[in-house]
């Protein structure tokens, strides 16, 4: 039996400024990886889930799921909604579809978050190993 605690929330993705700075650094550096394999939350939600900032959390959606660092939001409140950076992370659990735009939907995607303390968050090449794994 799984007794974990779940939250749901509504997942929204777009640019920070940390991930720019990172990118400049270079996809595979680790100022990059660690400016976007992030989830920012509510404090109110990382104290539903019991967990302190910086603990790995695994998030799900219709589309995937990935392990990300939860941390400590500056913009709450915003209760029940989650921010990850555009990335290879954020790709993970949103929906490919473009809808023949080019463009994912990026924004109000239903997941679920749990903590995910006995796993690790995967490097950019595992995590793409993993994405892309033929099956």
């Amino acid at each position: 039996m799984d007794d974990k605690p779940k939250l749901k929330v509504t997942l929204l993705t777009g640019r920070t400024i940390e991930q720019g700075v990172g990118k400049e650094r270079g996809k595979f550096s680790k100022e990059y990886m660690e400016s976007v394999s992030v989830c920012y939350m509510d404090p109110e939600d990382l104290k539903k889930l019991g967990i302190k900032e910086k603990t790995n959390v695994l998030v799900s959606t219709d589309y995937g799921s990935v392990v990300v660092k939860a941390v400590k939001s500056l913009r709450a409140p915003h209760l029940g909604v989650i921010f990850i950076p555009y990335g290879p992370w954020a790709n993970a659990v949103v929906n490919p579809e473009t809808h023949g735009v080019g463009m994912p939907s990026l924004k109000g995607i239903p997941a679920e978050v749990e903590p995910a303390t006995d796993k690790p968050i995967l490097s950019l090449e595992e995590l793409l190993k993993e994405q892309f794994r033929k099956e």
